[in-house]
């Protein structure tokens, strides 16, 4: 005796039901979608034209250069200092900001007037614009700043803040830091509240220290703060020029000019839109492959940490 299973074939959904439910999703996404198209891959697309070309940015005439104006990228000393100088203040200042708003974060993370009254002290110069916060230590580490001023009644030689190569890279690196440690703080503030109050508990019945909780409870549960706190912070420092050009202009013998500050200046200073735009488009290739694989790197980690 012989039984045979019969199985019957999937029916298809007619291609205008299809369409009749996916429409709302496509009326709701399509004005975001446009809104991206418009202002990121249709300028990116201008900018990388515009690289090609020899354009001054006033003149209606220009000439197609091919890939000149990204060979002379690479050979032109003040854009490689630029670059470098750049990647200088994006790698201590996402880790100086990154460690201080993380320590700060797990000192003042729990309740009280005080804790909270310290996270809007901490925060706050993240809302101020970098042009007043580069204005404002302009004006305290000028060599008659105030720093310098509270120094000479002390006896003290003036130090030169703004004046002197090293002094400059490190006094843009601390104000950088100091104006966006507080957007790292808060972020990690959320990742600390979100752990639950069970893990620390049973970590203290096992006899854990308020350190060791700290780094075998917080620290994994929180990997992930962490990734988009070092993604966004690489990410904001590679594109600074604003506190650069409010503390030091680029000076002091254009020893503190980022890549940004230098794709400004020689768009529109020096008159020279393609050339400016070479530098954008390999700014944005750099930023994307940075960003990608930092995200990548972390989130390995954090299996690791999971496992």
């Amino acid at each position: 005796m012989h039984s045979s299973l019969t199985v019957a074939p999937a029916r298809r959904r007619p291609a205008a039901r299809v369409w009749r439910d996916r429409l709302p999703g496509i009326v709701m996404g399509g004005p975001a979608v446009l809104v991206f198209v418009a202002m990121f891959i249709v300028p990116m697309i201008l900018a990388f034209v515009l690289s090609l070309t020899d354009w001054n940015g006033y003149s209606l005439n220009f000439t197609f250069i091919g890939f000149e104006n990204y060979t002379e990228v690479f050979r032109n000393p003040r854009t490689v200092d630029a670059a470098i100088f750049t990647a200088v203040v994006a790698f201590f200042g996402t880790v100086l900001c990154n460690g201080v708003g993380l320590a700060l974060a797990a000192l003042i993370a729990g309740p009280g007037r005080t804790n909270t009254l310290m996270r809007t002290i901490f925060f706050y110069p993240y809302i101020i614009s970098a042009l007043i916060i580069g204005f404002l230590w302009s004006a305290i580490l000028a060599p008659e700043g105030a720093v310098n001023e509270l120094l000479g009644h002390l006896g003290i030689p003036a130090v030169p803040f703004l004046t002197e190569v090293g002094f400059a890279k490190a006094s843009v690196i601390l104000t950088i830091v100091w104006s966006h440690f507080g957007f790292n703080m808060i972020l990690f503030l959320a990742g600390i509240k979100s752990v639950p109050t069970e893990y620390y508990e049973a970590a203290t019945v096992d006899g854990a220290s308020r350190w060791q909780q700290f780094r075998a409870v917080t620290l994994p549960l929180i990997a992930p703060v962490f990734t988009v706190n070092l993604v966004l912070t690489l990410v904001g420092l590679l594109k600074v020029y604003d506190v650069v050009l409010a503390l030091t202009d680029g000076g002091p013998a254009a020893s503190t000019q980022t890549i940004v500050y230098q794709i400004l200046k020689d768009s529109f200073a020096q008159s020279r839109l393609g050339f400016g735009a070479a530098q954008a488009v390999i700014l944005l290739l750099v930023t994307a492959v940075l960003g990608l694989a930092v995200t990548f790197a972390r989130r390995g980690a954090e299996k690791k940490v999971a496992a």
